[in-house]
């Protein structure tokens, strides 16, 4: 069933007494809901803002203090983004040394003027990206307060996700645009400065009105409330209404999110499509050279929804936007800022990416900190799927997440999967350990657990664990109650070490008319093996050895005969198994002819007569 009528109450009614429950379940989560009042400047990019915050806590915990990102404190000289870019070995081109070339008009920042606790002055200090707030009154577990705040910001220029007059003409680009309470979880708070990536926020809902310039369109998170009030209701093909007065006030609802974007610009053509049974797709994008690519985008978006919803699980919300702005590509609740000038292929491509991290971010909200190969490499792997079976000229296929990853394994600057996202010491060893190695993490599971395993357990986490913030111990353990195999293994090693994988067949000896086959392991990291017999006359059987760790074996979706041979052991390196024919009647032996094992030197894996 997708998104309907039916959905939708149940969709609320569930999460509207969802703080009650969590805490008796043993899971709790904490839970915002915003009401903002925006007055947009075009003249000289500022706004004025009023925020009511009702922040709920459902921890055990009592809090007498919370803290509040301010992103665009960022874009400022010396600020840590700046310090980092410029000192890194390896810098983000869309950065560099720009921010430390701003000036006063080009910087970005966030001034508190005001901030009450229930009424209550409450005690404050900014330090760099951070609001630190003392609670006036101590917030008890189980209870809520309501924070209010007044602010002043400036939208700097266009350097990094959020800014203004990006290289494509786009005037706003709003993402990480407002002050935005921290997540405080069992591992306490997470009020990390803003360095370069990564978000980690709490659930809640969000009322925003937003006056500006009447000229203006606005594509924004969550649901235009106001469509005929500000004379714009998103007609067939963009038609604009004439409207009147200076200033018009756009008001926009997102229920069930823990972010907000919005993008504006008085040449936006706006365009929807829909899926069927939801959700409407829309689509904002300035006409000019790489129009016929975004005239294409509707009909394939529609197919990778529906692929998508098929494979990964059904999308709850009513809209999804795909927005022309930012710098690249990056991933908001409802909505997408992506740079437009780009082929089909090209703007299929970060579209699609973009609009599965609505399942791996947007509704599986990991702490991207500390988990970020959870969000990007799980949304690199289901890209490469979608693309492949509804784009297959785009070339994208698990092989380029293996061989880049391999590139990272060889290259002696790889660092562990656990490190924080922004303290790898290379953006190259951040960016293929997160997307490649990452999507790696789930490719493997088809040869670890088997295919149809895999595609089970996939959904079986989104459908556990949506509207919640999952770590790698809770999707491990889904994997390991569909397949019936223990796995933690696979994370000590795969996320905490640098350890690589490689088998080698060692040596093919016959016995007594058989055939002794004896493997060995290269690498670091163990794993189960597929050893794949082709015989002289053609036919073809699996030997299987267990890892005796793994306390099991997995499901055989191969119509090949498969041999279970006694668990390898994980401390010994040599295993031998013996094959009932003499070895000129065998063509080939070979680890793992699916490809699906990240070995890192596949030229030893095969012996051939």
């Amino acid at each position: 069933m997708k998104y309907n009528s039916f959905k939708k109450v149940f969709f609320l009614l569930f999460f509207g007494c969802y703080a009650s429950i969590s805490i008796a379940q043993g899971y709790w989560q904490q839970r915002v809901d915003y009401k903002m009042d925006i007055d947009f400047n075009v003249e000289n990019h500022q706004f004025t803002g009023s925020q009511t915050l009702t922040y709920e806590n459902n921890s055990p915990d009592t809090l007498d203090r919370v803290f509040y990102h301010l992103y665009f404190n960022a874009f400022q000289p010396k600020s840590m983004m700046d310090t980092r870019s410029r000192t890194i070995e390896d810098p983000d081109d869309r950065v560099g040394d720009r921010i430390s070339k701003l000036d006063e008009t080009q910087i970005g920042f966030h001034k508190i003027n005001s901030l009450t606790q229930d009424g209550n002055d409450i005690e404050f200090e900014i330090e760099g990206t951070v609001l630190e707030v003392e609670l006036a009154k101590p917030l008890l577990p189980g209870s809520a307060t309501v924070l209010n705040m007044t602010f002043q910001s400036q939208v700097p220029v266009q350097i990094r996700r959020s800014g203004r007059n990006n290289t494509e003409g786009i005037d706003y680009s709003m993402a990480q645009w407002y002050p935005k309470m921290a997540e405080y979880d069992e591992r306490g708070w997470h009020a990390h400065p803003y360095v370069g990536r990564e978000f980690y926020a709490p659930w809640g809902n969000f009322e925003v009105n937003l006056t500006i310039d009447k000229d203006y369109v606005v594509a924004a998170t969550g649901v235009l409330q106001n469509p005929n009030e500000i004379g714009y209701g998103y007609e067939d093909e963009g038609v604009k209404v004439k409207r009147k007065g200076k200033t018009l006030t756009w008001k926009f609802k997102a229920e069930n999110v823990h972010d907000f974007v919005w993008a504006a610009d008085p040449d936006y053509t706006h365009t929807t499509a829909m899926v069927e049974g939801g959700p409407e797709l829309h689509f904002f994008y300035q006409k000019g050279s790489k129009t016929e690519a975004w005239e294409e985008l509707p009909e394939l978006t529609v197919k990778a929804f529906e692929f998508i919803e098929e494979n990964y699980g059904e999308y709850p919300y009513p809209h999804y936007s795909i927005i022309q702005g930012g710098d690249g590509g990056m991933e908001y609740p409802m909505a997408t800022l992506i740079t437009g000038e780009r082929n089909i292929g090209s703007l299929l491509g970060v579209t699609v990416h973009e609009a599965l991290h609505s399942w791996y971010q947007g509704l599986l909200a990991t702490n991207e900190s500390y988990f970020a190969w959870m969000d990007e490499g799980f949304t690199t792997y289901a890209s490469a799927e979608t693309l492949s079976k509804i784009f297959p000229q785009s070339g994208r296929t698990q092989e380029r997440n293996y061989r880049a990853y391999t590139y990272l394994a060889k290259s002696g600057k790889e660092e562990p999967l656990s490190t924080h996202s922004d303290h790898f010491n290379t953006n190259m060893a951040y960016g293929i350990a997160s997307y490649n190695k990452g999507a790696v993490a789930l490719a493997q599971m088809n040869y670890l657990i088997g295919k149809e395993a895999t595609a089970r357990a996939l959904k079986k986490y989104y459908y556990q664990w949506r509207f919640k913030h999952p770590d790698a111990n809770d999707w491990i353990r889904v994997f390991e109650k569909e397949s019936g195999l223990e796995l933690d293994w696979y994370l000590d090693y795969w996320v905490n070490t640098t350890h690589s994988i490689d088998y080698a067949v060692n040596s093919v000896e016959e016995e007594d008319g058989n055939t002794i086959v004896t493997l060995k392991r290269e690498g670091m990291m163990p794993m189960p093996a597929d050893v794949y017999v082709t015989f002289s006359d053609g036919s073809k059987k699996i030997y299987y050895a267990p890892l005796s760790i793994m306390r099991g074996e997995k499901e055989n979706n191969t119509e090949l005969e498969r041999i279970v041979l006694p668990d390898w052991s994980w401390t010994h390196r040599f295993y031998q198994f013996t094959i009932d024919a003499p070895r000129n009647e065998i063509s080939t032996i070979e680890i793992d002819e699916s490809g699906y094992m990240a070995d890192v030197n596949r030229e030893n894996n095969k012996w051939e007569n």
